[in-house]
């Protein structure tokens, strides 16, 4: 039974106005727990790379390289009213050799913890397996967004099956007009619409995507390729556009410049949304085979958009049961001929559309927010109850 007194939380995670995925997930995630009685308005102690103007959510400022910040904030949190703490773990947003200044602000931290996990590696450096492994330890929950990673945490991470709570990324829920309305909006009335999004970097396997659209684009003469987003910071801050502008110059090379489109900006959910809305297909031709989780996957589903994508570990879950089609790593004509398939044969896409939907539908924020609202309430009672029961 879980008693009615207000609940205070906080988020440990990047927020915005910094561009990041694990912002946005946080701000969709807070905003929809503000919504649910038993809970305070959800605070953030943001993860800062840089100085930025956050709104009032954002209660603290942990200072992502500066280590000593990781035990003032534990110590501030210590201080503070908060109840439970909830890190959003990505290896690459803390300080540190593979973000190990995390287990500085753990040490010193007297707040139970739970820890989201953004990136499961079922191959880890070994400073990566040992940094995880610690978070599981010392979480009273570990929540992850794919089933096919409980077994990689507990053989690789060793931690303990009663911890882990797989819950579903959360998609943004909008009303949005029909496909073809938003085509003829945009200037592609008639077309055929592929789209990627997210921020650009060489792991997302653009260019095999280009080449499959040079070779589909022979019979279909109607295909766009849009590709949205701007370059990945950290990849712009090492080396610049050279990624992007390989792939301009790839599609001018193939003869395809007007059926691939750029467009170079950080989307917000609304535009987003309406691009998936406008897509026929949903392209993810990345690289990497072990990625646990994809926030662009999770909302091409939640918005039941075909599919079709190289077999990274999250896409060979998002898309069984015939819910996308799944070609080769590397391999154009395997994307090329997956999206020939959807092309020609228009009740198979309309098949596959509806039991995309049918699961999209339950990863839209409310449900998400409410699974975690009662898995927090959960954790709380107990702790309640294991302190009465200390004498």
């Amino acid at each position: 039974m879980v008693s009615n007194r207000i609940r205070n939380i906080a988020f440990l995670s990047t927020y915005p106005p910094r561009e990041c995925g694990l912002a946005t997930f946080t701000q969709d995630l807070v905003r929809e727990l503000d919504r649910i009685d038993l809970l305070s308005e959800p605070r953030v102690i943001a993860v800062s790379d840089g100085h930025y103007s956050y709104s009032g959510r954002v209660i603290m400022e942990l200072r992502q390289h500066d280590r000593e910040s990781y035990v003032n904030t534990a110590r501030a949190i210590n201080d503070s009213d908060t109840e439970l703490l909830v890190i959003e773990h990505e290896y690459g947003i803390f300080g540190g050799e593979a973000g190990e200044y995390i287990i500085d602000l753990v040490e010193n931290l007297q707040v139970p913890i739970v820890t989201t996990l953004h990136t499961v590696l079922p191959n880890p450096l070994e400073k990566q397996r040992k940094i995880l492994k610690y978070l599981g330890e010392k979480s009273v929950r570990v929540v992850t967004m794919a089933k096919n990673t409980r077994p990689v945490l507990e053989s690789v991470y060793g931690i303990e099956p009663s911890k882990i709570e797989v819950i579903h990324h959360g998609v943004p829920y909008r009303i949005v007009q029909s496909r073809e309305k938003l085509k003829e909006r945009h200037g592609f009335s008639g077309r055929s619409v592929v789209s990627t999004f997210g921020l650009l970097s060489p792991g997302k396997g653009l260019e095999y995507g280009i080449e499959a659209i040079a070779k589909v684009a022979e019979t279909h003469k109607d295909i766009v390729y849009l590709i949205l987003g701007e370059t990945h910071p950290n990849v712009k801050k090492e080396s610049g556009e050279t990624y992007r502008e390989k792939l301009v110059k790839l599609a001018e090379r193939l003869g395809i410049k007007e059926h691939v489109r750029f467009v170079n900006k950080y989307l917000t959910k609304e535009e987003i949304i309406n691009y998936l809305q406008m897509s026929d297909i949903y392209m993810t031709p990345y690289l990497g085979k072990d990625q646990a989780v994809s926030g662009t996957l999770a909302y091409a589903v939640g918005y039941g958009r075909v599919v079709v994508s190289t077999p990274y570990s999250y896409a060979r879950e998002m898309l069984a049961e015939g819910r996308g089609l799944l070609a080769e790593f590397n391999d154009a004509d395997s994307l090329a001929e997956c999206i020939r398939y959807v092309l020609e044969n228009p009740e198979a896409k309309k098949e596959m559309e509806k039991r995309t939907l049918s699961i999209g539908k339950t990863m839209m924020w409310g449900n998400v927010a409410k699974q975690y609202a009662r898995l927090f309430l959960d954790i709380l009672e107990e702790m309640k109850q294991a302190d009465g029961m200390v004498v």
